[in-house]
């Protein structure tokens, strides 16, 4: 589909409930929830929003279905790069396995049984959000050593592979370091997450580049089939996923206006929200402009 195709197909009302999906709930997340096909997941991508790890309770109509579309654009340019969760013909199999919305359609994929790694990939290329805390107060980002002098939103003098652990939902993933990634899910294994992470990142870098868009910092997950192969899974460089900013705007010593939720950080921060249960809500005009940002980055991705 074009970017065009997906903006009129957003609904007005977002969709946060799916409770009326005919088929077996097996994991519910922040956004996404994942179905048993029997021989495959079905996994949706809803229009919940999550800040600091807490669900609010407004959604963002259609945020899922860019999310989705912009993964499944995503997992195609970097099909070369590592295999990934998909099942090849996402069409044939909505159609074989009966599922006809046209709006679950649009924010579902099906994807392949795969056992999780317990680690979430973080990849920083520039110095934001809490890897810019962290360098004020340490002159180091997650234990990696930084130059002096550096400003907020430079670009790094290489991007830093920075992964966390894989919290439940309410609890705050944390940082750990190669040890501790080695330990979780084995060295060789961690070591190959770790260059594949980069590698990722800097095709996603290069591609974005080309569009007018800066990436940040991502995040990956991975998956390991029966035979202990690596896969790509859940999202892949999605404004949820990822901090997005337009190169046209970006400069040093601020952090720079992003296509991503930093929107709705910054202004539940203005309404100095303590960051616990229950969120504030959300004025309507806030859930506008958050829906457009992400669909501009939809556009520009796209064409």
């Amino acid at each position: 589909m074009t970017a065009a195709e997906i903006a009129a197909s957003l609904p007005a009302d977002a969709r946060t409930d799916f409770r009326t999906v005919d088929f077996p709930l097996v994991a519910s997340g922040k956004v996404r929830e994942i179905f048993d096909l029997g021989d495959a997941f079905l996994m949706v991508a809803s229009d919940r929003l999550s800040a600091y790890d807490v669900v609010l309770p407004d959604g963002i109509p259609g945020k899922g279905i860019i999310l989705n579309q912009v993964s499944l654009w995503w997992f195609a340019q970097t099909a070369g790069l590592v295999a990934n969760h998909l099942l090849p013909d996402q069409t044939a199999e909505f159609d074989h396995r009966g599922i006809t919305d046209p709006d679950l359609r649009l924010r579902s994929m099906i994807v392949r049984k795969l056992t999780p790694l317990t680690i979430e990939c973080v990849v920083r290329g520039y110095l934001a959000g809490s890897g810019w805390s962290s360098y004020q107060e340490a002159g180091e980002v997650c234990g990696h050593p930084l130059p002096p002098g550096l400003e907020q939103a430079q670009i790094l003098p290489e991007p830093l592979f920075t992964p966390t652990t894989k919290a439940a939902v309410g609890d705050h993933d944390e940082p750990i370091n190669d040890t501790q990634g080695a330990a979780a899910i084995g060295a060789e294994r961690y070591e190959r997450v770790k260059a594949i992470s980069l590698r990722l990142y800097r095709h996603g870098r290069e591609t974005a580049n080309r569009v007018g868009i800066i990436l940040a910092d991502t995040k990956f997950e991975f998956g390991t089939d029966a035979a202990g192969n690596l896969v790509l899974i859940d999202e892949v460089l999605t404004p949820d996923s990822s901090r997005y900013w337009p190169a046209d705007e970006y400069r040093t010593g601020i952090s720079p206006p992003s296509y991503d939720k930093q929107f709705v950080r910054d202004y539940l921060a203005g309404i100095k929200w303590d960051r616990r249960p229950p969120a504030p809500t959300l004025p309507a005009d806030i859930i506008a402009r958050t829906q457009a940002k992400y669909l501009s980055a939809l556009e520009r991705l796209l064409g």
